[in-house]
């Protein structure tokens, strides 16, 4: 996507239609959710968000979101 904002309105309409998989509804409203939280963590950023930066801000002390300084 383009940015976060359309990733969002996508999520929205899958979640939305009733012709589509339950499975693809499910997945749209999970990913739509931690869409938002991200939104709402990074107000200043536009940028579409990896599911890996999806994860970290949900869980910033995993070791996949570790930091370390040299």
């Amino acid at each position: 996507m383009e940015n976060i904002n359309k990733h969002i309105e996508h999520d929205r309409r899958i979640a939305e239609d009733a012709m589509a998989s339950s499975q693809s509804r499910r997945h749209a409203e999970e990913e739509l959710e931690a869409l938002e939280r991200y939104q709402v963590s990074h107000p200043e950023d536009d940028h579409d968000p990896t599911p890996l930066e999806l994860f970290c801000n949900d869980n910033p002390s995993a070791l996949e979101c570790r930091m370390y300084d040299d």
